[in-house]
């Protein structure tokens, strides 16, 4: 046993139980119970109770936009107040994020899902009940802070809960999820009245919370807390009741004995040589997404349709219309392509959708060329919103997900999940100054990080498709007698 090899002061044998031939009905690549699981009932409905959080994230990304003119009418708010009002939701996901990590370690998956849908009701109840700025901001924030700590623990939750050939698809509902919150919430909105809206942003938070006690706890979790009893009945639970779960709880088992045999990790402990990759390819995909002009992109959709010749309503429709099945398409191929090849395609059609984008603004310029700058505007962003539906937008997470060790996830999670959110709000706060720069320049500046980003990925990232977690983190993170010592 690996516990026994490092008593003698060497790890004499892997950390990973290596494959071993099918026998007795075990799937057909060689892991009892989990190589080749199928998606059982138990872990559908898990996933699906998980990703009501992801809804929830959507729906308040997507509040702020129809419901501008509703709420500044109605309490009048300026401009500037409404647009603190919007951009609030990003410093609340910040404070969320610093926690998060450290709150899904103490409570459990489950029971920091449920901890941040508390502060998305209050968050939500406090806007629907507002009657001045003040309390329009509170609530924007307290949704914020909800929002931050579900970006992490939610396809962290599903990562840990799913078999080795389903984990992207599963994990990348995640982004399905916001996208379909974001989406509907928008069209729910030149419907219904701001008030209603908010009060129909609470029906997913108290959808999973009610959920919550019916779906079990991340097998994972519990091994590292040592209920290893607990840890094989979930497993059990997760992959059906006639599966064969010893190898797969085995392994999990044996990977968390290790690890438990290292002092509690700090923020600090993941700046060692140990961890540089899953560093470097955790904090530098979230890097890369957000200063490829994601948020850029949103923000400035209406105004780059309506240079299109198309009303800002129509426009927003064609994007839902790209994005949505698109996101779909990527969930359906991130266990059958993989991830890198997803990534690589999804940056390089968000390179050339930056590209573009900065065209039409150089043809706005040129008598005779003129015309044209509207078909590569829609044509820019069409493209850039569908390429990164495809990969960029949900499989950074499923992979922040996957290359971190256990006894690090939590302090990992919250930096990666707060290098995201940090993101977010330099390119929205600078967003405008750039374009009063340069309106091309801008675009050109993404299209160029976004090519960056092909190269990031060809060179960094690892292929995670078919591979359980401990392996995923054992080749990322080896653990050698000498790491063990310096840190225990």
């Amino acid at each position: 046993m690996v516990k026994e090899s490092i008593e003698e002061g060497q790890l004499s044998s892997p950390l990973i139980v290596a494959d071993k031939p099918c026998e007795n009905g075990c799937s057909g690549d060689g892991h009892e119970g989990m190589g080749g699981s199928s998606a059982t009932s138990v872990l559908v409905l898990s996933t699906l109770i998980a990703v009501c959080g992801s809804y929830v994230f959507g729906t308040a990304v997507g509040y702020s936009s129809p419901t501008e003119s509703g709420i500044m009418d109605e309490l009048g708010l300026s401009l500037a107040e409404y647009s603190l009002f919007g951009s609030i939701l990003t410093i609340g996901a910040m404070l969320g994020a610093i926690v998060s990590g450290r709150i899904a370690d103490l409570i459990g998956r489950r029971g920091a899902m449920g901890f941040s849908e508390v502060f998305c009701i209050m968050g939500w109840l406090a806007v629907v009940f507002s009657k001045d700025a003040w309390w329009l901001d509170f609530g924007r924030l307290s949704i914020g802070c909800g929002m931050g700590l579900l970006s992490y623990v939610v396809p962290v939750y599903i990562a840990e809960i799913t078999p080795k050939n389903l984990r992207g698809g599963f994990t990348t509902v995640h982004q399905l999820m916001i996208c379909c919150g974001s989406s509907i919430t928008f069209l729910l909105g030149t419907l219904v009245n701001w008030r209603i809206l908010a009060l129909i942003g609470t029906i997913p938070c108290l959808i999973q919370i009610v959920g919550l006690p019916f779906i079990p706890e991340s097998p994972r979790w519990l091994a590292r807390s040592g209920r290893w009893q607990d840890c094989e009945d979930a497993l059990q639970r997760l992959r059906g009741e006639g599966a064969i779960i010893s190898q797969e709880a085995a392994e999990i088992k044996d990977y968390s004995e290790t690890l438990q045999r290292l002092s509690e990790a700090t923020i600090l402990d993941l700046f060692q040589w140990t961890y540089a990759r899953s560093l470097i390819v955790g904090v530098g995909l979230m890097v890369l997404q957000q200063f490829g002009g994601v948020n850029a992109i949103v923000f400035y959709a209406s105004a780059i349709f309506v240079s299109a010749g198309f009303s800002g309503r129509v426009g927003s429709i064609a994007m839902v219309a790209v994005q949505i099945p698109m996101t779909t398409l990527g969930t359906i191929l991130m266990d059958k392509s993989g991830r890198r090849p997803l990534l690589l395609a999804s940056a390089a059609g968000t390179c050339l959708g930056c590209f573009f984008v900065g065209i039409s603004f150089l043809l706005q310029g040129l008598q005779g060329w003129k015309e044209l700058g509207p078909i590569f505007a829609l044509l820019g962003v069409l493209i850039y919103d569908g390429a990164f539906s495809l990969g960029m937008g949900g499989i950074p997470w499923v992979i922040m997900s996957e290359i971190f060790p256990i006894n690090m996830k939590g302090s990992a999670g919250s930096l990666v999940t707060l290098v995201s959110w940090l993101g977010s709000w330099i390119i929205s706060y600078a967003f405008n100054f750039l374009m009063k720069w340069s309106s091309a320049g801008t675009f050109f500046i993404f299209s160029s990080i976004c090519g960056i980003t092909v190269l990031f990925v060809a060179k960094l990232v690892p292929e995670t498709k078919g591979r359980t977690l401990e392996e995923i983190q054992a080749s990322m993170n080896p653990l050698s007698t000498k790491d063990i010592h310096s840190i225990s």
